[in-house]
């Protein structure tokens, strides 16, 4: 009798430890998520860059805030973020319906149909560049890629973008930056006899490698030699025409759904009661 409640209260103190490490576990899940979350729904302004030893010190000017802050935020409101694992680090991702409302913003505030692309594609570029993850990359050369659409510092310095780590700010940016990708590569196509659809597809090439690489890299490209371009570059051509796939996956599913529900609530409308007179 004595071995057996022995073993009955080895048990249970070995479920209440096991209990009370779960709860540990999903309470700091819960406080990293918090701590992402205020990352990336309330972006700070860049830091200035630090003086040099023998300088004075001065108080340094923070940039001044997008003209487009107030539009931004009205975006930012209508995001939510899901958490997801890279590697061994917990980060966050808008969920898909975020992405969307992202991309379809971006596309639009940028004009992008007036080059012959579309919300898909600016959705197929950060999917190439970081899978919907915004976090720090690095070039071959260690120049930092930051944030969710990877400019590098000097990039978003000469296209206006003021807080590379918001996502919000960087994608609609990143879409700009597309637009002049999209004309740089309609010039690099002109004399070549193409159909629409082949013209399409090397628009979409020339895109991603004007965002992919430098001045240098990207000029020779001639619109026929894209196999003999870097094999990140052949990538990036690759996810990009994927996610601009999926991209278009999504809307398909949420035209359904609204239709669906537009269907049920007309549905439930004709069965309540009507009033007669």
């Amino acid at each position: 009798m004595t071995l057996r409640w022995s073993a009955s209260f080895a048990v249970a103190g070995f479920t209440a430890v096991a209990l009370a490490s779960f709860v540990a576990l999903e309470v700091q899940d819960e406080l990293q998520t918090q701590e992402l979350l205020a990352q990336v729904t309330a972006p700070v302004a860049p830091a200035a860059p630090a003086a040099a030893p023998a300088a004075p010190v001065a108080v340094a000017k923070a940039l001044p805030p997008s003209p487009k802050a107030g539009y931004y935020a009205e975006v930012r409101a209508k995001l939510q973020w899901v958490q997801t694992r890279m590697g061994g680090t917990m980060l966050l991702t808008p969920d898909m319906n975020s992405r969307m409302i992202l991309a379809k913003s971006a596309a639009r505030q940028a004009g992008l149909s007036e080059v012959g692309l579309s919300f898909k594609d600016v959705y197929g570029i950060i999917y190439a560049e970081t899978s919907w993850v915004p976090r720090m990359g690095a070039s071959k050369n260690g120049t930092p890629n930051l944030g969710i659409a990877q400019f590098e510092p000097a990039t978003a310095r000469a296209l206006g973008l003021t807080n590379p780590e918001d996502p919000v700010e960087a994608i609609h940016v990143a879409a700009v930056h597309m637009k002049q990708a999209a004309k740089w590569s309609d010039d690099r196509l002109d004399g070549l006899k193409l159909s629409s659809a082949e013209r399409a597809q090397k628009l979409r090439e020339g895109v991603s490698i004007y965002y992919n690489l430098s001045t240098k890299g990207r000029n020779t490209w001639n619109g026929k030699n894209t196999e003999k371009l870097p094999r990140e570059t052949q990538l990036h051509i690759a996810n990009a025409r994927n996610g601009a796939v999926e991209a278009a996956l999504i809307d398909a599913q949420q035209r359904v759904t609204r239709v669906t529900g537009r269907a049920a609530d007309t549905v439930a409308s004709l069965a309540s009661p009507q009033d007669g007179s």
